[in-house]
């Protein structure tokens, strides 16, 4: 037992300040809790669930949630995060020295300084549409008529860092000689990366898609900076969804049970990747 003494003080602070606060909104998820025009709290049960799942705008969040995530993170990010990854072990140093700063630039801004970098490239009177003006080809409000491919390109264009850094790290661990064996039998690049390169890094692919889908899931301020959630319900994710049933509608017991939800959604994520790492094991 003395050996395990020392961790009694980080136990404590984890249980005070991590465990506590998730045990409380657990409990207010079961609860009718509002910030006004409540004269009390009380347990309502599965209420708040049975609620959200009527509700056609949850459903819609949950909806472009999931859309959201696949379109932006496991396509997106994931996908040019690999195609910059492979074309940069070919690029020469000045070449690799500018993408990757301009990419990691992008990822080490505050969420909401991205977002509002991102506005003012799609806003109407924005920079994406004097280029098409310059151009010569049609524009229009991208945050009006298309807001979740907008919050999805800008998050494309946030996130894809973290996953050049993780697969650039991963086909510098590829052996060489299984590279140069494939080379001398006569395969071609494409063949390379497909037959010897992608089935080696492939749980640091997995890998990836666990750690990026779980990050995108919470994005709030990139959306909100952007589009506030709108126009109307376009673009409106859970997080969005839950913060304005909880802080502008009052209703912390409803916001609390959509977190729930958010976090189960996040919990099945991972153990599907979980899962497909045990596999390749």
């Amino acid at each position: 037992m003395l050996r395990g003494l020392p961790t009694v003080p980080a136990v404590v602070l984890l249980a005070v300040f991590l465990a506590g606060p998730i045990a409380y909104c657990v409990y207010y998820a079961f609860t009718d809790m509002q910030l006004t025009g409540a004269s009390g709290t009380h347990f309502v049960g599965f209420d708040n669930f049975t609620r959200a799942f009527e509700d056609a705008d949850f459903l819609n969040a949950m909806w472009l949630t999931l859309l959201f995530v696949v379109g932006s993170a496991v396509v997106g990010q994931n996908t040019l995060g690999l195609a910059l990854a492979v074309l940069m072990q070919k690029a020469t140093r000045p070449v690799r020295a500018v993408v990757n700063g301009v990419v990691i630039a992008a990822w080490v801004l505050p969420e909401v300084v991205a977002g509002y970098l991102m506005y003012a490239f799609f806003y109407d009177q924005g920079s994406l549409n004097s280029l098409l003006d310059a151009l010569r080809l049609p524009d229009q409000n991208w945050l009006y008529t298309m807001p979740i491919l907008a919050v999805c390109l800008a998050n494309v264009w946030r996130g894809t860092a973290f996953s050049l850094m993780v697969f650039t790290a991963a086909i510098n661990d590829v052996p060489q000689e299984l590279v140069e064996a494939a080379e001398m039998d006569g395969a071609s690049p494409w063949q390379r990366l497909w037959r010897v390169v992608l089935p080696v890094i492939r749980p640091s692919i997995l890998t990836n898609l666990m750690l990026i889908t779980l990050q995108t899931l919470s994005v709030f301020g990139l959306i909100y900076t952007m589009t506030r959630g709108g126009p109307g319900n376009k673009s409106e994710t859970l997080p969005i969804f839950m913060y304005q049933q909880a802080f502008q509608n009052s209703l912390i017991g409803y916001g609390t049970a959509i977190a729930l939800v958010l976090l189960v959604v996040g919990a099945l994520f991972s153990v599907v990747y979980i899962r497909l790492l045990k596999l390749e094991d």
